[in-house]
């Protein structure tokens, strides 16, 4: 069911975090505020919270070696049908998640090779999911429709 957004809800916010897996439960603290202001269900909250946690760590971990640097978090929502677009900007070593060839899951685990298991899920489980690399940052964005029931505003 469609749900129109809260008038005290802002239809896009920005924060810049520390690239940092210790800063992972501010990133998804972040993203869930508005998520949680529509009423959007938990199951549905948990497969963007995978999604999210798997770009974040993967830029906290790679994108500055052997440093740190800051990664900018943006979600938009927008409404006819309701969606959350979530994008990701870092200054990083410059790297295209998506340009990585799908993994084989018909293979056991033993058997698959190591890596890209994480951005296929990213895939599967979003609408859309695209990047560019503009004006020297990473720019990763995926997006998600949301489904919200009218007895979330309780």
């Amino acid at each position: 069911m469609n749900k129109s957004l809260p008038p005290d809800l802002p239809k896009t916010k920005t924060f810049t975090f520390s690239a940092e897996t210790e800063e992972l439960d501010a990133v998804l603290s972040f993203v869930n505020a508005p998520l949680d202001a529509l009423g959007v269900s938990e199951e549905e909250k948990i497969i963007l919270d995978i999604a999210v946690e798997e770009i974040y760590v993967n830029i906290a971990l790679y994108a500055y070696q052997p440093g740190r640097g800051p990664v900018t978090l943006r979600w938009t929502l927008e409404e006819d049908p309701l969606h959350i677009q979530i994008d990701f900007m870092d200054r990083g070593t410059p790297y295209d998640p998506l340009s990585r060839q799908d993994p084989d899951i018909t293979l056991s685990a033993e058997e698959r090779q190591i890596g890209g298991l994480g951005i296929y899920m990213v895939r599967k489980s979003m609408d859309e999911v695209s990047y560019a690399y503009r004006e020297g940052q990473n720019c990763f964005s995926m997006k998600k429709r949301l489904f919200v029931s009218e007895q979330s505003d309780s």
